[in-house]
């Protein structure tokens, strides 16, 4: 990011951090939406799915990220966790993960795979994770604050740098979030790693949607 003020210039109005500039000079990204909803053709899953569904005999995240990598794209974003609340990493705070699924016999690691698929073709990572979680009997609840909070610590000490954590506002607008705290995790883990977040979330994070999923914005 350019010093302008050694330029004998001031900020003027709002000026973007170091993560947004770093967000905004990445090209082309990818996003990976992958899980039990794979397996049910489902847009959102209902938390009720078993985890035996989950069973990708053929899985190759280094053919997609070597696909991303000859198509342009630097940054590569993999759902972690959707709003089913199915974790692609054996989460020890939950059985519903990769953990008691069939893949690869309860062994495998869809969050590891995909990272170092990552670093094997010179790819930035991005992980999301919905705060939204209809499987776990802690959402909704004071104590899901904590819940969610350890998954995070997970996901962003587990895996080496991540660039940017997507957040998800769908599904939570009675929810009581401690966004707050969360994004301490993410500070304290990750400092360089840029958040994406909507809704409640909008306040904590560094960039967001248009307020649609079809890319529009008003002219106001």
């Amino acid at each position: 990011m350019v010093d302008i003020k050694k330029y004998g210039i001031e900020p003027f109005g709002a000026t973007p951090n170091e993560r947004q500039v770093a967000h905004y000079k990445i090209g082309k990204k990818v996003f990976f939406h992958f899980g039990v909803n794979t397996f049910t053709s489902s847009e959102w899953g209902s938390g009720t799915e078993v985890e035996d569904i989950f069973n990708p005999s053929a899985l190759d995240t280094d053919q997609w990220l070597r696909v991303a990598k000859e198509s342009g794209f630097e940054l590569a974003i993999l759902t972690v966790k959707h709003h089913d609340g199915f974790c692609l990493w054996p989460s020890a705070y939950t059985e519903h993960s990769v953990r008691n699924s069939p893949y690869k016999n309860g062994k495998g690691d869809v969050v590891r795979e995909f990272v170092d698929s990552c670093h094997k073709y010179g790819l930035k990572v991005g992980l999301y994770i919905s705060p939204w979680d209809r499987h776990s009997p802690h959402w909704g609840k004071d104590d899901y604050n904590d819940y969610f909070a350890n998954q995070l610590t997970e996901i962003l000490t587990g895996y080496g740098e991540i660039h940017e954590v997507w957040w998800d506002g769908a599904g939570s607008r009675d929810a009581k979030y401690d966004w707050g705290a969360w994004e301490d995790i993410i500070r304290k883990y990750q400092p360089k790693a840029g958040i994406f977040g909507s809704m409640g979330a909008a306040g904590y994070a560094d960039f967001r949607w248009v307020g649609n999923e079809s890319g529009y914005a008003g002219a106001k």
